[in-house]
């Protein structure tokens, strides 16, 4: 648990270690260098920092860096060694920095991120702290070393790891540009209404809390208590029109207490980004390579992924039934009225609807031999 539930509050200097080098490739240098967490918890393996570094080779003088961090219970960091090779390549260096009970922080018995996202605000509140904290402190280990620009760092997250980089970015001055990837704000907003927290919500209900109440209980690590629109340190935020996992009304609250921002929208869930996760990494790495070394970056307003749907379909001829479906067309951007084709047990057949109401639709099923009226209940990967 976290001493002093003061996002705020730096954490306090201390004499780092040397990194060593553990790896090497044709554009870059790979280092590790480790310290430690400056919130004390009661598992040993949680208070220990190892930070990944990717410096690119072949440069000359301080080069930009990027702080990495990765999604909720990521089990390696395959996203973040992509996007930090792609960074390289622009001569930009990159640090991965494991979140809280993560990866090699996991205590022993549990799996990667169990304890991070905990039905206890004070828990949250404290994880969120230290998750702050953890990621001042690799800044300054950044500051401690002449191979990086010290005016030019960045911070990048995926869904948890965006969360995390708009509060530390919100208290942080010396992050000069962020992304944030599959993120949003409003941490109560999310924690009641995401697909991935079920269990977590229920005993949060069991225990009396209400949305409300849970709002008032995060306010010391809620990010738009300390983003200010008069920021004008660039950002980028890629969300996705579908997500039932961090839902768009969050990433529209994180857009507008953005200052300086610009934003892509995916055609897609929170999942349906890893059918084009090479293209997202590529978009990544040149929003900071354009942002830091020019000529300036310019967001696509779209990225094309495929929008999948899996769920429930009746009609009036073939019952209920399972479906996985691709949607084909769209009346309008928002996705509401769509045409789908399908895979069910009884085979291909097509959708046309409106979605009246979360993840509900009706409309008309375009079978073999005949069209008849539909229902569809579907999430969107």
């Amino acid at each position: 648990m976290a001493q002093d539930a003061d996002v705020t509050q730096p954490p306090p200097p201390i004499a780092f270690e040397q990194w060593r080098e553990v790896g090497r490739s044709e554009f870059h240098t790979d280092y590790a260098v480790s310290f430690p967490s400056s919130i004390v918890t009661q598992y040993a393996d949680n208070n220990t920092v190892r930070l990944r570094v990717v410096l690119p080779t072949d440069t000359i003088g301080a080069v930009p860096v990027v702080v990495l961090l990765h999604y909720w219970g990521a089990s390696d960091v395959g996203i973040e060694r992509s996007v930090a090779r792609r960074l390289a390549e622009a001569g930009v260096a990159s640090v991965i920095v494991p979140l809280p009970y993560h990866l090699d922080r996991t205590p022993p018995g549990h799996f990667s991120g169990e304890l991070a996202i905990e039905p206890d605000p004070a828990k949250l509140t404290a994880t969120m702290v230290q998750s702050v904290a953890d990621v001042r402190r690799a800044v300054d280990w950044i500051e401690s070393r002449s191979e990086f620009r010290h005016d030019q760092i960045g911070v990048a997250g995926t869904s948890l790891g965006a969360l995390v980089s708009a509060l530390a970015y919100a208290v942080e001055p010396r992050f000069a540009a962020s992304c944030y990837l599959l993120g949003g704000a409003d941490v109560a907003h999310i924690l009641w209404h995401s697909s991935r927290v079920v269990s977590q919500r229920e005993e949060l209900r069991r225990n009396g809390y209400t949305e409300d109440r849970l709002r008032s209980a995060l306010v010391p690590i809620e990010p738009l208590n300390f983003l200010k629109k008069d920021d004008l340190r660039p950002s980028f935020v890629i969300a996705a029109k579908f997500d039932t996992v961090v839902p768009p009304a969050d990433a529209e609250k994180l857009i507008a207490a953005l200052g300086n921002v610009q934003v892509t929208w995916l055609d897609t869930g929170h999942y349906g980004g890893a059918l084009v996760q090479a293209k997202l990494v590529r978009t990544v790495a040149r929003f900071f390579a354009q942002t830091f070394r020019g000529p300036g970056f310019s967001a696509p307003a779209s990225l094309y992924a495929p929008t999948i749907r899996w769920g429930l379909e009746f009609n009036q001829e073939n019952g209920l039934q399972v479906m996985a479906g691709l949607d084909v067309w769209r009346l309008r951007a928002d996705g509401e009225t769509f045409a789908a084709v399908m895979v069910t047990p009884r085979g291909g057949q097509g959708f046309i609807g409106h979605t009246f109401s979360k993840n509900f639709a009706i409309g008309v099923s375009v079978l073999r031999k005949k069209t008849t009226w539909g229902v569809l209940w579907s999430i969107v990967l």
